[in-house]
């Protein structure tokens, strides 16, 4: 799969996905950052996504289960092996925690945080690499389950 068949493949579904999530055509768009207007061309095929608005729409609506019959799962993988061609970055190491956030967990080396402000958290390595992160703490302790 490509870029453009990951656009088209979303575009084609999101009528379906509005329609499983029981949004109107307003409601949608606002979720979205796109105006009426636009969802409406896109629905009726004369208007994409794009990159951009694919992959938001994607990891809006990651628990999809339109989304996850058309992609074969979540779409997060899909996402980064388009974004990273090449391969997924290694991520830069983090402070640890030592500002924004308090340790919540330690998993076989592992640290589990929660960012003081914003209250999400974030899986790291023994290096303060960042792992994972998610606002719902049993998604992260899944992820690392895994």
């Amino acid at each position: 799969m490509n870029r453009i068949e990951f656009i088209n493949k979303a575009n084609s579904k999101l009528k379906l996905v509005r329609t499983e999530y029981g949004y109107n055509q307003e409601k949608m768009a606002t979720v979205l950052g796109i105006s009426k207007k636009t969802l409406v061309e896109i629905e009726k095929g004369r208007s994409s996504l794009g990159w951009t608005g694919a992959v938001a729409f994607c990891s809006i609506f990651f628990k999809s289960e339109v989304l996850s019959a058309a992609f074969g799962g979540e779409t997060t993988d899909i996402i980064m092996a388009l974004a990273f061609e090449k391969g997924e970055p290694k991520y830069p190491k983090t402070m640890g925690g030592k500002i924004w956030w308090r340790t919540i967990e330690e998993i076989d080396g592992l640290k589990i945080q929660q960012n003081i402000i914003s209250q999400h958290y974030r899986a790291i390595d023994a290096e303060d690499r960042r792992i994972c992160a998610s606002f719902n703490l049993d998604e992260v302790k899944e992820y690392l389950e895994a």
